[in-house]
């Protein structure tokens, strides 16, 4: 019980650290840019995307749940209800929300990173952090967005679904690769490692039936660095945050098992 309330602990404070960092992150590079695109959308009568997934896809935009990680898939809604119904006002509102799906997001990526390293002897300190956010936003990020690069309002997107399970299976093939090629010093299994990372992007992510929008080539591109980059400052500060409040709690215990009660 003590080491699942001391993983849940350290990932509430590093998942709050990191959420509250990419939202303002989110309110200076990626929001603007939704909201340009989504002058084009209501001018254009484009495809339709839920504004609050989008906003959360800012961050992985490429995850399943959205950019309140991810943007960590697709986030878009196959086709335009007729009632939209209820979303957060512009302004303070929509930024309150996009905090708290941050922050949520942010806590449970750090449970997956604070649970997972433990298996391989713990985060020592904001140093090694740093390289593990890294592998994070490589996993999350870097690899799905290759495929299902992030999309603003407006855009052309296949199958949800296909989406999700192309972008899960991305993720899970990833972490493999990156696992044995971290953890197993051998030739064959670092063979495998690259056969694993490199499967999904031969399969091919799904694509549209059209590419046909409204939305600007330069636009996009923006909002594809954009959300690239604050999501790669969101895994950095998440992996950064872990390794400091760990060491903080824990000291030189080799394992959150024999740290504090």
């Amino acid at each position: 019980m003590n080491l699942f309330r001391n993983v849940v602990f350290i990932a509430a404070i590093a998942g709050l650290v990191a959420g509250v960092v990419l939202a303002c992150l989110q309110a200076y590079a990626t929001v603007p840019l939704i909201l340009k695109a989504e002058v084009y959308e209501q001018a254009g009568g484009g495809h339709h995307h839920d504004h609050a997934a989008t906003d959360s896809n800012a961050m992985s935009t490429t995850a399943p749940a959205g950019d309140a990680m991810s943007s960590a898939a697709p986030a878009a809604a196959q086709a335009a209800p007729a009632d939209e119904g209820w979303a957060p006002a512009d302004g303070f509102e929509r930024f309150a929300f996009s905090v708290l799906a941050n922050i949520v997001t942010g806590i449970g990526f750090a449970l997956i990173l604070v649970a997972v390293s433990e298996f391989a002897g713990g985060i020592g300190g904001w140093r090694q952090g740093v390289f593990w956010g890294l592998a994070g936003f490589a996993v999350f990020t870097l690899a799905p967005g290759l495929g299902l690069p992030p999309e603003l309002p407006a855009m052309p997107a296949a199958d949800l679904t296909q989406r999700q399970i192309w972008w899960w299976a991305t993720v899970a093939a990833t972490a493999a690769g990156l696992g044995l090629i971290a953890f197993r010093k051998s030739l064959p299994l670092a063979i495998l490692a690259v056969l694993l990372i490199v499967a999904p992007h031969v399969v091919g992510a799904p694509q549209p039936d059209s590419y046909e929008t409204a939305i600007p080539e330069g636009l996009h591109h923006q909002f594809v660095v954009a959300v690239t980059v604050t999501n790669l400052v969101f895994w950095l500060v998440l992996g950064a945050v872990v390794g400091m409040v760990r060491g903080r709690f824990t000291g030189t215990a080799t394992s959150l098992r024999d740290s504090f009660a």
